[in-house]
């Protein structure tokens, strides 16, 4: 597992430094690309959808110390759940998935289990500040967008988590400098059930399409 692109919960990452690290890289693109695409995805409810068990699958091939790991696996282990309504309360249901946001290992978690989200296009990058992520894609893999989504819904899947795609925003980033040269350097059409933005917020920061 990765984190390189993780700005979370990193010596050296914060909200500050995330955006100005997709930033960067978008106006180092746009030196050799017509465009840019940013793509925010959207996880619903993600804290609350963490599967303990693949979580703790993660956590295990991390080198952690074995008393740390245990306690770990103890910490996520014994919770349950009852609704109590109208005078009515349930039966007690275990809880199997959700790291607990408010708890102090819980963003810690949730970086670990995203770590394996990756790209599966070379020259296509991920920039994630917990459970926040940006695709970024270049004009020259634009074709890629449909398979770097597909694969984001597949790992979702796979870790309990739910891609909602038509809250997830695309923009598109374009040198306002540089004229068309045919219609390949002009975007394409957004693919289904993705919404395009000519604005967008980027960690409490709202950027428009000519990097204003």
């Amino acid at each position: 597992m990765s984190y390189t692109d993780q700005y979370a919960l990193h010596p050296t990452g914060s909200t500050t430094a995330a955006v100005v690290a997709l930033l960067q890289s978008v106006t180092e693109l746009l030196s050799y690309n017509p465009y840019v695409v940013v793509i925010a995805l959207d996880f619903s409810k993600a804290f609350d959808s963490v599967r303990h068990s693949t979580l703790l699958h993660k956590m295990a091939s991390m080198n952690l110390p074995d008393e740390v790991y245990n306690w770990l696996v103890d910490f996520f282990a014994g919770r349950s759940h009852i609704t109590r309504l109208n005078g009515i309360t349930s039966e007690l249901l275990d809880i199997s998935a959700s790291i607990i946001q408010g708890s102090v290992v819980g963003p810690a978690s949730y970086v670990v289990n995203a770590a394996d989200l990756t790209t599966v296009t070379v020259g296509n990058v991920l920039f994630k500040y917990a459970d926040d992520t940006y695709l970024v894609i270049p004009a020259s893999n634009v074709s890629s967008r449909a398979t770097e989504l597909d694969h984001v819904d597949q790992w979702a899947e796979h870790n309990n988590l739910r891609f909602n795609r038509p809250n997830s925003s695309e923009i598109i980033f374009t040198d306002g400098m540089r004229m068309p040269k045919s219609t390949n350097d002009l975007p394409p059409a957004p693919i289904q059930d993705n919404r395009r933005v000519t604005s967008i917020k980027i960690l409490g920061i709202t950027i428009h399409r000519d990097g204003r």
